[in-house]
């Protein structure tokens, strides 16, 4: 059952933003499952918290997948809504993602650049060999940021920001994220998630222009902690 105490899970919030650490499971905006979604779960719990007679404005700036976990922008006015899309077209939010794969990647760091292609029938990304024009450049660079007896961990830094890109990249070189089925992981996590979390996001405020930095705490009572990364 997804956690919807949202109120623990702010990592920032300001008159124009607010950025929430995402559960595996959870849905960004409404998809053909009619399950509710964190942006309706962030509007009712504003609305109460602050007692607000009115609607209340829950922009959605950027998506992770569903069995995705971490932070998750969203704006609060659509002043910044703009300016956060802008800011994403313009590669102007920097993501850094962590992922637990069962099998070491052939190189301890590497740029993995590959043309994605999408097939929206069954929801999925594949790598395209030959030029095609509905093909897209994905590129993110990786390293090997820890080890366990059974598992590795992957540090991601997004450079691109294209359908299932870590998930479908690290298949291709024979890394996929602990619990993907999708992409060729063997058994599914007890959560229904994925190993995959968005850890770092930093970039300047769309109206303020302060410095943000945000670190979204890891899930609990997983595999993450065998890795001792600081929380």
């Amino acid at each position: 059952m997804i956690d919807n105490n949202i109120g623990n899970r702010i990592l920032h919030e300001d008159n124009h933003i607010i950025i929430v650490n995402k559960c595996a499971g959870e849905i960004i905006q409404t998809d053909k499952t009619g399950d509710i979604t964190l942006s309706e779960v962030l509007k009712q719990y504003i609305k109460i918290r602050d007692s607000k007679p009115g609607n209340v404005f829950i922009g959605v700036a950027h998506r992770l997948d569903r069995p995705v976990s971490g932070a998750v922008i969203f704006a609060k006015t659509s002043k910044s809504l703009a300016r956060l899309n802008n800011m994403f077209k313009q590669g102007n939010i920097h993501k850094t993602y962590y992922a637990i794969v069962k099998n070491k990647p052939k190189f301890e760091e590497d740029t993995l650049i590959h043309n994605l292609i999408r097939n929206e029938k069954i929801n999925k990304s594949f790598i395209c060999e030959k030029p095609l024009n509905s093909a897209k450049q994905a590129r993110l660079r990786y390293k090997l940021a820890g080890q366990s007896n059974t598992y590795f961990l992957i540090e991601i830094e997004l450079m691109t920001g294209r359908h299932h890109q870590i998930r479908c990249q690290l298949a291709a070189i024979g890394c996929p994220i602990k619990g993907d089925l999708k992409y060729g992981y063997q058994r599914s996590n007890s959560n229904g998630g994925i190993s995959l979390h968005a850890r770092k996001i930093e970039f300047i405020h769309p109206v303020n222009n302060n410095q943000i930095k945000i670190t979204a705490p890891f899930p609990e009572n997983d595999l993450w902690d065998c890795f001792y990364v600081k929380k």
